[in-house]
């Protein structure tokens, strides 16, 4: 009697996806770009229901949504971006889009060997200020990072960092907070 073929263990699909973006994107020598503009794309959908919802449609045919995501990305992307976007929509995977794109933020820095730090800001910064935090918080984290900045007008004044499971809060709400639970 023959054993039963052993059965494959399940794929990751997230992991899958983005391992073939990030595979891709560094084949093409532009695995830096494609990721900040991955990063991007995930907090533009984070903050936008109505493009979720259209993206993840399965009402919608494949085409329609893939027009959507094209329509939102335009010429502005690197067309390795777009394409990768279209096919995980076009796939059906819409729904894992947060945790493929955040992977692959992720393995792109590792294959920088750094960190990710998202960074918290009302304002936008500029490239030496993103220069300078990246090197605070890699002397403070004994490693290199790359800092991803997201502009969130909630923050007020200051900064908000997070890298894996720390969080370093330099707000002026967090500072204000502490100052009314003193009082």
């Amino acid at each position: 009697m023959t054993a039963p073929p052993a059965t494959p263990p399940p794929t990751d699909a997230v992991g899958g996806y983005a391992d073939a973006a990030v595979a891709v994107a560094r084949a093409e020598g532009v695995l830096e770009a494609v990721s900040e503009e991955l990063f991007r794309f995930r907090h533009a959908l984070a903050g936008s229901e109505d493009l979720r919802r259209r993206l993840a449609d399965a009402d919608i045919p494949p085409e329609r949504r893939q027009a959507a995501l094209e329509e939102v990305l335009g010429s502005r992307a690197h067309p390795l971006t777009v394409a990768f976007l279209s096919f995980v929509v076009a796939s059906g995977r819409a729904r894992s889009l947060p945790a493929i794109l955040d992977r692959v933020v992720e393995a792109s820095a590792a294959a920088a060997d750094k960190e990710v730090a998202e960074v918290r800001s009302a304002t936008e910064l500029d490239a030496d200020q993103q220069r300078r935090l990246a090197e605070a918080l890699g002397a403070n984290l004994g490693r290199p990072v790359d800092v991803k900045v997201v502009v969130d007008p909630s923050v007020m004044g200051g900064l908000v960092a997070r890298v894996g499971d720390t969080v370093i809060d330099g707000t002026v709400r967090h500072r204000l907070d502490q100052l009314r639970e003193a009082l």
